[in-house]
Formats: C-alpha cells, structure tokens, sequence
C-alpha cells in the first residue's frame, strides 16, 4: 500500500510539472524577445520578478476557475472583446485565460474575413452566431470593431457602411446587455516604439512569420490612420452599458495580470461548494484478458 502511495505521489508530481512546463513554453517567446532587447533584469532580481509573475498568474488563474464555475452554476453569459494593434498581445491573454478553463464552456470566436456571402448579410449577423448560451464565456479575438478599424482605414467599407456601423453599435450592444449578456470590451495599448520591436522580432523569427500578414505590415505603415480610427471608435461607442477598458500592455507580462485581475473584478462571481469527490473502485473479471496491440499500428518511440 505505501509503494502504491508512492507510485501516486510521483504521478502526481510529474503531472505538476507538466502543467508548469507548458506555461514556461508559453513563457518562452517574452523571454527571448526581452533578452534580444537587453531588457531583462539581471541576477536574483530577474528571478524575483518571474517567480512573482507565475504566483500572480498562477493565483489569477485559480480565480477564473472559480469564476467558470460560478457562470456554469448561475447560467450567466459573458462575451469579451479584445481590440488592439497587430502585435499589441490579445492572443498571449487569450491564451492565459483560457490555459486551465473548459473549453466547452469557456470558448473563443476569432472569425476569418467574411467571405461573398456573408458580406451581403446584416453586418452584426456573423457575430450573433457566437454569441453564448446559458452558462458560456466567449471571448472575441476581434470582434465587429473590424468596421472602426481595420474595414476603415484599409478602404474597405465605404463611408455609409462606416456611419450606420456607429449608428448600429452601440444600439447592438445595448440589445446584448438588455438580453442578460454581460459585454467588456479590452484595447490593448501599445507605444509605436514596441509595436515596431513586436514586428521585428516576429521578422527575425521563423517560428513567428506566420503572424506577419500584408496587412499586418501595412497597418505599421499607417499607424497615424489607425490611432484616429481608434480615437472616434471610443468617442462614438464608450457607452454606460458596456464601457471601453485601456489595457496598457508595453509590458506583456503586466498586461496579462492587470487584465485578468480586472475581468475578475468585473463579474459578480463566489466560489460553488462541490461534494467530494471519490474516484470508484475499477471492476476487474477474470473471464477478461487484454489483447496486444499491434507493433505496426504504435507510434515509433523515438523520444
């Protein structure tokens, strides 16, 4: 009995370790990208700082588990968005917000350009179609603020469609709220300078190329277009049922933490008491016998 105790302990180690190895992987591009611009802390502060940073996210993290189960338990529904120039990190939040959450129940819409026929549709009607059912999070990597951004500055939306969008808007997220849909809306704020380091280090870096499109390029080009776009977005849809949130986010790692202590402040949740769980005995038969897998079908074990 206690070798089998012993047996469990080192599994669950392991599985410890595992969890932590796949957070460090997610760690390990702002390592680099720090090093490469020499900003890193030296020594035991450098340590300090990340040994901090993982507690917080760690904690934070805890939290939005018990937040999933408060929504799953009450039928709330919330929708996030997350808007922001290339590069500026909604996807490096997404990530942490959604690494130890179900995701059935927590999950994120980051829809493609519309095709032909979804361009002849009412222009919220995509987006609908995400929206969440009883006891649901979705998390929008952008959102219909394409139109007051990107669908603007790139002249792809003439200036009509670009008036009714702000017309629509805010009338749409009203009708969210009213609904029983809880909407935060996140822009993550860069300086022009880190915007420009972002780009760089995603030119240089062949594991990061894939997120350098055309039009990511172009918008680096047109940054003065996209900060005027941005300032009438916030002028036209800041609105008392669903507020705009200025992520500052020069510094990733101070971004995640502040957005995600934020989002927690933001939604009444408290933590649902669970009955024990006990894991059940396994049922053996003696009449069963499990077959050999054949050689040729296993994966070859080359690690």
């Amino acid at each position: 009995m206690k070798a089998d105790n012993i047996e469990v302990m080192e599994r669950l180690r392991r599985d410890l370790e595992d969890s932590y190895d796949e957070e460090f992987e997610l760690e390990l591009d702002d390592r680099i990208e720090d090093a490469l611009k020499n900003e890193a802390p030296d020594g035991n502060d450098a340590r300090e700082e990340r040994r901090h940073y993982f507690r917080e996210l760690f904690r934070l993290q805890g939290e939005l588990v018990k937040l999933q189960d408060w929504v799953v338990s009450t039928g709330h529904r919330v929708v996030i968005v997350f808007e922001g120039r290339d590069a500026a990190g909604k996807g490096g939040i997404i990530k942490r917000i959604t690494q130890r959450l179900n995701p059935r129940v927590c999950r994120i819409a980051a829809l493609p350009a519309p095709n032909d026929r979804e361009r002849t549709q009412w222009y919220f009607q995509r987006y609908v179609a995400h929206l969440p059912a009883a006891g649901e999070i979705v998390l929008f990597d952008r959102s219909w603020y394409n139109r007051a951004g990107v669908e603007r500055v790139m002249g792809f939306c003439d200036d009509a469609h670009y008036e009714e969008f702000f017309r629509s808007a805010p009338e749409f997220e009203r009708m969210l709220v009213r609904s029983g849909i809880q909407l935060i809306k996140y822009w993550f704020s860069i300086s022009d300078e880190e915007q420009e380091s972002r780009f760089l280090g995603r030119i240089h870096d062949p594991l990061k190329q894939w997120k350098l499109s055309p039009m990511d390029l172009e918008s680096r080009r047109r940054w003065e277009d996209y900060t005027r776009a941005k300032e009438i977005m916030f002028e036209r849809t800041h609105i008392p049922e669903a507020p705009w949130w200025v992520v500052p986010a020069d510094n990733k790692k101070k971004a995640r933490l502040n957005c995600i202590h934020h989002l927690l402040s933001q939604i009444p949740y408290e933590e649902i008491e669970h009955p024990s769980i006990l894991l059940p005995e396994r049922e053996r038969h003696e009449d069963y016998a499990r077959r050999p897998v054949p050689h040729e079908i296993c994966v070859p074990q080359i690690y």
